[in-house]
C-alpha cells in the first residue's frame, strides 16, 4: 500500500498520474459544448450507488476512467459562456497549476515549522491586500475557506472588542448579560452569513437588526441613524455595522464613506463584506467605487469570485492586527506563545489549513493585478450592455440597472390574443390569473420565474439563476466570464423565451383539457 504514498521513489508515478488526471479534465473541458449534460439527480445517484467503495480498483488509470464517466461527464462547466447562474468563475490557468503544487507539498499553514516560506508568502499577500484597501501598516488578516467564514471571524472580533470594552465599565454585568444586549446592524439585502455568524457566536435570535435599503438596494444611511437611535432608547449595544460592497443579487455597493462616518460617530465596529465587489481593488477603472472601505475595521474579500481563483480562497483583513488576539490559543504541543517566528494559527479560526494563498500568489506573479481587474471590468461592462438589451426587448422586463455584473429581469408574457415575437398567439393571462391589468400581468410574470429557470436548466444548454427582489421573484444572470459575449447572452434570452412559450402553451392546453 505504501507504493501509493508520495515519496522520493514515487515521483515518476506522481508525474504520470497528475498528467493523466489533468488530461481527463482538460479533455472534458475542451469538449464541453454546453454548461452541463442533462441528467437527473436520481439517474446520477443510481449510477454512483453501484460503486462499491470497499472494492478498490488498485489502478489510478481505472479510477480516472470511472471518474470521467460518473463525475466529469456530469460536471457543470463554469468556463462555458452560457453558464450564467451563480457567483462561480472560470479560473486562471496559473492558479489551477498552483493547486497541484500545494497538494504535492501538502503544506499546513498553522505553524511556521510546517510551512516556513509559505507563511511569509501568505503574510505578504495579506499585507498587499491591506495596502490595496488603504489600511495602515498595523493591519493584518487571515485566509479563510470563503466569505461566510471571513464574515464570521470579523464579527467574532467585533463582539469580543465590544465585550472587552464594556467589561471595563464600573459595575459591569457578567459577560452573558452584556452579550445579550449586543446587536449587529446590516442592510435588508446583506448576505445570510451575517445571521449565520450571529447564531454561531451564541447571540440572541434577534441580534441582527435589518436596516432598510433605498430604491437601488443600498443601505439607507438615514435609516441607519434611526436604528442606532432606537437601540439607544432600548439600552441595546450596537456591536457592528455590516455594509456590503456588492450584494449577491443586485451587486449594490452600500455608501461606504457615509456608513463609516456614522460608525465613527457612534464608536461602532465597521465591517465591509466585499466578497463580491472586492475585486474592484484591482480594477484599473472603477477602484473609486470602494471609496470609504479604507475606514473599515474589517473587510471580507473572496478571491474565488471575481479574482478568478479556484474555490476556496477568501480573506478577512483587519485595520488593527492586534484585534486578532481574540482568535489566539496557545497549545504547548503546537504553537507556544514564545515561538520566535509567526504562527498563523494564532490569527485563525482554523488549525490545519491549506496553502490557499499560493494560487493567488502564482496568478499575480504570472498575470499581474491589472489583468485581473481588467477581466472584472469586462464583465461589468457586459452586464451594462445586457441590461440595455433586455430593456429594449419587449419579451422581457429589466428589474433594475446593474451595479456590478448581475442582471435581474423577468420574462413578460405576451398580451392575451396578441402575437409574440415568434408569431405564436398566447393567452397566458387567462390561464394563470383571474384579474386583468398590471397586477394580473405581474402575477403571471412572477408565476413563471421558477418553471422557466428549471426548464432551462433541464435542457443543459444554459444555466440561469432565480432570486427575489422587493418581494417579487425574478431571473438572474451572473456574469463572471470575460469570454462571454453579448451574442452568447442573446442566445440564452432566446432560449428563455422559447422555453417560456412552451411552458405556457402546455399549461394552457392542460387547463383546457381539464
Amino acid at each position: 500500500m505504501s507504493s501509493f504514498l508520495l515519496h522520493a521513489d514515487t515521483v515518476t508515478d506522481l508525474m504520470r498520474d497528475v498528467t493523466a488526471a489533468a488530461a481527463a479534465g482538460a479533455a472534458r473541458l475542451a469538449g464541453a459544448r454546453q454548461p452541463h449534460e442533462p441528467a437527473s439527480h436520481d439517474e446520477i445517484d443510481r449510477a454512483l450507488s453501484r460503486i462499491d467503495l470497499d472494492a478498490p480498483l488498485h489502478d489510478f488509470g481505472a479510477a480516472v476512467d470511472e471518474l470521467d464517466r460518473t463525475w466529469l461527464r456530469h460536471a457543470v462547466w463554469f468556463h462555458h459562456p452560457r453558464t450564467l447562474a451563480h457567483l462561480n468563475c472560470p479560473v486562471a490557468v496559473p492558479a489551477v497549476a498552483a493547486e497541484t503544487l500545494a497538494a504535492t507539498v501538502n503544506v499546513s499553514m498553522d505553524t511556521w515549522d510546517q510551512s516556513k516560506a509559505a507563511t511569509v508568502m501568505e503574510r505578504s499577500l495579506l499585507t498587499w491586500t491591506a495596502q490595496r484597501i488603504g489600511f495602515p501598516d498595523i493591519a493584518d488578516g487571515m485566509f479563510t475557506p470563503g466569505g461566510t467564514t471571513s464574515n464570521l471571524q470579523a464579527l467574532m472580533l467585533a463582539r469580543d472588542e465590544c465585550l472587552e470594552r464594556s467589561a471595563r465599565t464600573p459595575h459591569a454585568a457578567p459577560r452573558p448579560v452584556r452579550a445579550a444586549s449586543l446587536r449587529i446592524l446590516a442592510s435588508a439585502e446583506s448576505h445570510f452569513s451575517v445571521s449565520t455568524a450571529a447564531r454561531i457566536l451564541g447571540l440572541d435570535d434577534d441580534c441582527v437588526v435589518p436596516v432598510p435599503v433605498d430604491a437601488a438596494g443600498a443601505l439607507s444611511v438615514p435609516a441607519l441613524r434611526r436604528v442606532l437611535a432606537d437601540l439607544a432608547t432600548q439600552s441595546l449595544t450596537p456591536m457592528a455595522v455590516v455594509a456590503t460592497a456588492g450584494t449577491t443579487d443586485r451587486g449594490t455597493i452600500d455608501p461606504l464613506e457615509d456608513v463609516a462616518q456614522v460608525c465613527a460617530q457612534h464608536g461602532v465596529w465597521f465591517h465591509v463584506d466585499a466578497a463580491y465587489g472586492g475585486a474592484l481593488l484591482v480594477s484599473p477603472t472603477r477602484r473609486d467605487r470602494l471609496a470609504g472601505i479604507e475606514r473599515a475595521d474589517s473587510v471580507t474579500v473572496d478571491f474565488h469570485k471575481a479574482w478568478f481563483q479556484p474555490i476556496g480562497c477568501s480573506a478577512v483583513i483587519v485595520r488593527d492586527g492586534r484585534t486578532l488576539r481574540h482568535c489566539a490559543h496557545h497549545a504547548a504541543y503546537l504553537n507556544p506563545a514564545d515561538t520566535p517566528e509567526p504562527n498563523q494559527v494564532d490569527r485563525s479560526l482554523q488549525t490545519t489549513r491549506r496553502f490557499e494563498a499560493l494560487k493567488l500568489w502564482v496568478t499575480l506573479r504570472t498575470m499581474g493585478p491589472d489583468a485581473i481587474g481588467a477581466m472584472f471590468d469586462a464583465v461589468i461592462d457586459l452586464a451594462a450592455r445586457v441590461a440595455h438589451e433586455v430593456r429594449a426587448d419587449a419579451r422581457f422586463e429589466l428589474v433594475c440597472d446593474p451595479s456590478l455584473s448581475t442582471v435581474l429581469f423577468r420574462w413578460t408574457p405576451p398580451e392575451a390574443g396578441n402575437d409574440d415575437a415568434a408569431g405564436a398567439p398566447l393567452a397566458a393571462h387567462a390561464s394563470s390569473t383571474t384579474g386583468t391589468g398590471p397586477d394580473a400581468v405581474d402575477e403571471t410574470a412572477d408565476r413563471w420565474v421558477r418553471p422557466i429557470r428549471r426548464a432551462v436548466w433541464d435542457t443543459g444548454r444554459a444555466t440561469v439563476a432565480e432570486t427575489e427582489v422587493a418581494g417579487r421573484p425574478c431571473l438572474k444572470f451572473t456574469l463572471l466570464n470575460p469570454q462571454t459575449t453579448l451574442d452568447d447572452v442573446r442566445e440564452v434570452l432566446d432560449l428563455i423565451h422559447e422555453t417560456a412559450l412552451s411552458l405556457t402553451a402546455h399549461d394552457r392546453t392542460g387547463k383546457a383539457r381539464a
